[in-house]
């Protein structure tokens, strides 16, 4: 069975391989980008079975740039791409194993995650439900190891199927060979980027109750009810009204979400930032390679908080989203408030952010 939205429809009820690519010339990618930036590419292909990628590969004539793009929500086009943008319409969801403790679940990679993410939560299969709200498809979320609210995507994810363009086969990559990390993976290295293109990921849900509430906000929201009666909606509910409540809809302020990464800093370099800022608590959390301070946090201490350059401005609401407010910014404005955010941050900390939004 394959599961589609919450339906059951037979494998053999799905459309063949043929015609399913589809080829556009001097393709306008602005609906393509959640930052709504107004770029074109040479050619765009979309393609509905992983069996299209080796066929698209080899039609690209040698020297010809291409890359691939799910639904645009961590990227920042600088420029016109003259080359060949792939995407995957490939849907569904399918139940490869089940057992009382666990489902395997096989999802498509042109699926969006949230409506992975609401079908699961539906079913009270539990795991993803932290990740409600986040934009962008399933392919991308193995490639971002997406995250938010105590969870990130490796925590449920079993294996990557992808097609190899080197060495020209469909793979299977087991979790622990994706070499995640925060928001890194395998597929994000220098010497890997490109080189595996995704069409499906298996997930590891569960029937079993198992809210993850440490992020303090949802511990918070929940600190007077029974943990045992809560269900994924519940969760899921919760933590879409928190971003709703911080972070604008890319619809009406075009944005790629979260800018930068949270840096992680030395115990020595964290104690310095303390002495320095003696009038407040600087917030962290401990990891394994000393302590990780939110950037929203020294962004927004160094004033930039609802600030506009140009046509860009940092969100009023959550200073690690740079947006694009009026639809009129261009990548250099972009840009521009990047490097001026960064300089400003190391100036005052001794801190230098790196984007989470990938430049293309």
């Amino acid at each position: 069975m394959i599961f589609m939205h919450g339906q059951c429809v037979h494998a053999d009820s799905m459309p063949t391989t043929a015609d399913m690519i589809t080829t556009t010339d001097n393709y306008d990618l602005t609906p393509r980008n959640t930052f709504a930036m107004k770029v074109k590419c040479g050619v765009f292909m979309e393609y509905t079975v992983a069996d299209d990628i080796p066929f698209i590969l080899s039609s690209i004539r040698e020297g010809i740039e291409h890359m691939h793009i799910g639904a645009g929500s961590n990227i920042l086009f600088t420029s016109d791409y003259p080359g060949v943008v792939m995407h995957s319409a490939i849907k569904g969801f399918e139940i490869i194993s089940e057992s009382p403790r666990e489902l395997i679940v096989r999802a498509g990679a042109g699926e969006v995650m949230d409506d992975f993410i609401r079908w699961a939560c539906d079913h009270e299969l539990w795991g993803i439900e932290n990740l409600s709200g986040i934009p962008g498809e399933v392919g991308a979320s193995a490639v971002q190891n997406v995250g938010a609210y105590g969870v990130e995507a490796c925590d449920t994810i079993v294996a990557v199927h992808a097609y190899d363009s080197v060495e020209r086969e469909f793979v299977t990559i087991p979790v622990e060979d994706c070499d995640y990390g925060y928001r890194d993976s395998l597929f994000k290295q220098p010497d890997f980027k490109g080189r595996y293109i995704i069409h499906a990921v298996d997930y590891r849900l569960s029937p079993i109750p198992n809210p993850q509430i440490s992020y303090p906000a949802l511990k918070n929201m929940f600190k007077d009810c029974d943990l045992c009666s809560l269900t994924p909606n519940d969760i899921r509910k919760a933590v879409i009204n928190i971003r709703d409540s911080k972070l604008p809809n890319p619809i009406d302020a075009p944005s790629a979400g979260s800018f930068f990464k949270n840096p992680v800093v030395s115990e020595k370099i964290f104690s310095d930032i303390c002495n320095r800022e003696p009038d407040v608590t600087v917030p962290h959390y401990e990891v394994k390679e000393g302590y990780k301070i939110p950037a929203a946090w020294l962004i927004d201490r160094c004033g930039w908080k609802g600030r506009k350059e140009g046509n860009a401005a940092v969100w009023h609401l959550q200073p690690l989203v740079i947006v694009n407010p009026d639809r009129k910014a261009t990548p250099k404005d972009i840009i521009d408030l990047e490097n001026r955010i960064i300089c400003s941050v190391r100036e005052r900390f001794g801190i230098t952010l790196h984007p989470e939004v990938e430049h293309i």
